[in-house]
């Protein structure tokens, strides 16, 4: 049923873009382009319980962060079959995954207001060391306030944030599927939030 809704929904939103489009007396630039993101609740919680809390997400996350170390003897090495339990985004507690990449660093929990506007976004899950500006090499307190270079989602690069939480757990780059999606280089998954696959 959701999927005939999400369905009917989609084909609705393109209907209308396309005949907005065929109105217009614009050249090229007024023609809709096909997205490469997906539209997904959470990473953390919005601060205002209205439905716009979902954040867009790139259905590939792209590579990992110049500078990160791969770990030497991860529980889970690239090519792994896993399953997440992860709840930060809606569809991942439960589906099946494959390990893209594993890695050693810090992982942080952050507070942030998109540099896009709308509500701040509590408790986002997660943003690594190397992708917060000017972070050097320690472990950075509860607290701190920062600057993320992180690209996860529109609105997050450039972003002032608060460290909320942190762990030095290995980092897990995943590849999912959720409700008919590939997702392909998603950051970040700690190891506490993956099991093998059963």
């Amino acid at each position: 049923m959701r999927k005939r809704l999400m369905t009917t929904v989609a084909a609705g939103v393109l209907g209308g873009a396309l005949l907005l489009t065929g109105c217009s007396t614009g050249g090229d630039q007024d023609q809709a382009t096909p997205s490469s993101t997906s539209q997904h609740e959470g990473h953390g919680s919005s601060g205002s319980s209205s439905d716009s809390g979902g954040m867009e997400h790139p259905m590939d996350g792209g590579p990992a962060p110049e500078g990160i170390e791969k770990a030497a003897s991860p529980k889970y090495p690239a090519g792994t079959e896993v399953t997440l339990t992860a709840d930060h985004m809606e569809g991942m507690d439960g589906a099946n995954a494959t390990i893209a990449g594993a890695f050693d660093t810090y992982t942080y929990a952050v507070n942030f207001t998109p540099t896009t506007g709308g509500d701040p976004v509590k408790d986002h899950k997660w943003v690594v060391q190397e992708e917060i500006k000017d972070a050097g090499e320690e472990r950075l307190a509860d607290g701190t306030e920062v600057t993320l270079e992180a690209e996860h989602m529109e609105g997050m690069k450039g972003a002032k944030a608060t460290i909320a939480s942190s762990t030095d757990e290995t980092v897990y780059m995943v590849d999912y599927e959720s409700d008919g999606m590939t997702m392909t280089n998603h950051k970040w998954v700690v190891e506490s939030e993956i099991k093998p696959a059963s």
